[in-house]
C-alpha cells in the first residue's frame, strides 16, 4: 500500500467555519488515499509515488467543505486528463455514503467534498473528551518566540486602541504556547529620547503652576489633564526638598517620578484587563548597556557590514548608527 504526505492546515471555509487538522481532515485524507491505492491495485492508476495530498477550503460555500487538487497533480505521471483521474478516485472512495453528503468533480479536475453532519459531530465529541488539551500540539518544538505588543510610550494613559493590541498580543502568545513554542510577551518601554524629555518639561511646567509660578509650557508638550494630576502627586512628594534643587534637577525629578507614576498606571490597567506580560524591557537600559554599539562593532569585526555614509549595510539592509 502506497502512502503519501498529507498537507494538514487550519482551514477557514467561505462560510467562516474553521476546519482544524483532526477528525474531519484526517478521515477525508484517509478516504482519498485509500481510493488512490485501490485504483492502483486495479491497474487504473500507475504512479509510483503519490504527490502530497492537499485539502483546501473551496472559495464558495456551495462547492462543499473541502477541495483537493490531487487529480491535477497526477495528470502528468498518469498521462490522463485530470477529470478522468478524479472520476477514478471517486469510483474508488471507500464508505462514500457514510462520509460524504456530496462528491463533485469540477473541471479541470477539482474534487469538491461535502462531509456528513455526523462527521462534524465527531469533532464535538473529540473536543469534549480532550477538554482544555484540544488543539494543543508540539509543532513549535520549544523554539523561542518573543512577541512585543502594546509598548505604548509611558507618557500618558492607555486608550482603547492599546486595549485591542493587548488582547490580540496576549492571544498570539497563548496560541504559540499551545502549539509548542516557548513564547514570551514583551512590553518594550520607550523611556528614552525626546518623548521623555517633553514629559518631564510638561510635568515641571504644571508643577510650577501649582506652586503659583508660571513658566513657558513646552510647545510640543503633553496637554492632557492627567499631566496636572501627575504634577499634583509629585508636588506632594517634592515640596519638602524642592527649594534645595536647581531647576534642571527639579525637572529631572519630575521626569523620573512622572515616568514611574504613568508606567504604574499602565501596568495596573493591563492587569485589570487580564493581560499578563512576562517581560518589561527598558529602551534606556538598552542604550546604557552599549549593546547596540557592541553588536555593530562585532558585525564590522566579522566583515558582515560595510559602512557607507554613516550607515552599516547588513544583508542589504542599511542600519543607521
Amino acid at each position: 500500500m502506497l502512502e503519501c504526505s498529507v498537507d494538514f492546515r487550519v482551514l477557514v471555509t467561505a462560510e467562516g467555519i474553521i476546519l482544524s487538522p483532526g477528525i474531519v481532515q484526517g478521515k477525508v485524507a484517509t478516504a482519498l488515499l485509500t481510493a488512490l491505492n485501490g485504483a492502483k491495485q486495479k491497474g487504473q492508476l500507475r504512479t509510483a509515488v503519490w504527490p502530497t495530498l492537499s485539502l483546501d477550503a473551496p472559495k464558495r460555500p456551495e462547492w462543499g467543505d473541502l477541495a483537493s487538487t490531487v487529480a491535477m497533480s497526477l495528470a502528468a505521471s498518469e498521462q490522463k486528463a485530470p477529470h478522468d483521474i478524479a472520476q477514478i478516485i471517486v469510483d474508488n472512495l471507500p464508505e462514500r455514503d457514510r462520509l460524504f453528503d456530496r462528491v463533485e468533480i469540477m473541471r479541470p479536475g477539482f474534487l469538491n467534498l461535502t462531509v456528513k453532519p455526523a462527521l462534524w459531530q465527531e469533532v464535538v465529541r473529540e473536543i469534549a473528551a480532550q477538554g482544555r488539551s484540544y488543539g494543543r500540539t508540539d509543532i513549535g518544538a520549544g523554539r523561542r518566540v518573543l512577541v512585543e505588543y502594546v509598548s505604548a510610550n509611558p507618557t500618558g494613559p492607555l486608550h482603547v486602541g492599546h486595549g485591542r493590541g493587548a488582547a490580540v498580543g496576549q492571544a498570539v502568545v497563548r496560541l504559540l504556547n499551545a502549539i509548542g513554542y516557548d513564547a514570551v510577551g514583551e512590553y518594550y518601554i520607550n523611556d528614552a529620547g525626546r518623548q521623555m524629555k517633553l514629559l518631564g518639561a510638561s510635568v515641571y511646567a504644571r508643577y510650577q503652576e501649582l506652586s503659583g509660578r508660571t513658566i513657558a509650557f513646552p510647545e510640543d508638550g503633553y496637554h492632557g489633564s492627567y499631566i496636572t494630576a501627575v504634577a499634583q502627586q509629585i508636588k506632594a512628594q517634592l515640596d519638602s526638598v524642592a527649594e534645595k534643587l536647581n531647576p534642571a534637577d527639579l525637572e529631572a525629578r519630575c521626569r523620573s517620578l512622572a515616568y514611574e507614576i504613568l508606567l504604574g498606571l499602565i501596568r495596573e490597567d493591563l492587569r485589570s484587563f487580564g493581560i499578563e506580560i512576562q517581560s518589561w524591557f527598558s529602551e534606556a537600559s538598552l542604550l546604557e548597556s552599549k549593546a547596540i554599539e557592541q553588536a555593530l562593532d562585532e558585525l564590522k569585526a566579522r566583515e558582515l557590514g560595510v559602512p557607507p555614509r554613516g550607515c552599516m549595510v547588513v544583508s542589504g539592509v542599511p542600519v543607521r548608527r
